[in-house]
């Protein structure tokens, strides 16, 4: 009896820590993270080696990208990973679900917001990306790789102008990446919450990024002085972008 009771705690407690695990996202303004980017998801994630995987999807599983990723990689203490999605069965024995919940850190790479989501709730990726989240695995990224995350954003994923695209939800704002890149950005973004098409949200500057612990701002990191975040909000009709106090990290 007393052996049945141990075996019942015993479950009970590692139900309730897998359940209270912190989740960490960290979305950035543009797509190539820093070192200095990758060094705060290596602490986030507690190991002294993680494995990271870099999903280049919205770049079409461009290849330059995943050699730029892995030549980065060469510096950091990391085992990395590259998840392609234009692959065959006859490439790759082990599933998505497999190899992604297998990692301590996901990080998505920039490109076509709107074909990378769509790609994935084809394949399923979106829901195996939502388990690794509960899990406790970091997730991570910038511009398509931030945009993501979001409840929605504008996006250059189709031609002509900006337009609005749909997230996983994860985070519950809208979001503007390259908030600094493009003098069309801002007040495109600023507008979009104004008629209520987006709730308030968060942008990010290029070089600049939120980590979000459990789904709130938890630090706000940028590699210099003039890279920033925002908080984009309607405050009696009127948009309010309020800056973000910051930590300034060097490369």
């Amino acid at each position: 009896m007393k052996k049945l009771i141990t075996l019942c705690l015993i479950s009970f407690f590692m139900t309730a820590f897998t359940f209270s695990q912190d989740q960490y996202i960290f979305p950035t303004g543009n797509g190539a993270l820093s070192n200095a980017f990758l060094k705060e998801i290596i602490k986030l994630t507690g190991k002294e080696k993680p494995k990271i995987c870099y999903l280049p999807t919205a770049s079409g599983d461009k290849e330059s990208n995943i050699i730029k990723w892995y030549e980065q990689a060469r510096g950091l203490s990391i085992e990395p990973y590259a998840q392609k999605v234009w692959i065959s069965s006859y490439r790759q024995k082990e599933t998505f679900e497999e190899v992604l919940l297998d990692m301590d850190a996901i990080i998505v790479g920039g490109g076509n917001t709107l074909n990378m989501i769509a790609i994935w709730k084809a394949q399923g990726i979106d829901k195996v990306l939502k388990t690794a989240l509960e899990k406790g695995i970091v997730l991570a990224g910038g511009s398509a790789g931030s945009l993501c995350w979001f409840d929605n954003g504008t996006t250059d994923s189709r031609p002509k102008e900006l337009s609005v695209v749909e997230g996983l939800g994860f985070l519950p704002y809208s979001h503007s990446p390259h908030y600094d890149k493009e003098e069309y950005r801002r007040p495109l973004y600023e507008k979009n919450i104004k008629e209520g098409i987006f709730k308030a949200g968060y942008a990010m500057d290029n070089n600049s990024g939120i980590i979000f612990k459990n789904g709130k701002p938890f630090k706000v990191l940028s590699m210099g002085e003039e890279h920033n975040c925002y908080y984009v909000s309607l405050v009696d009709g009127e948009i309010v972008e309020k800056k973000l106090d910051k930590i300034i990290l060097k490369d």
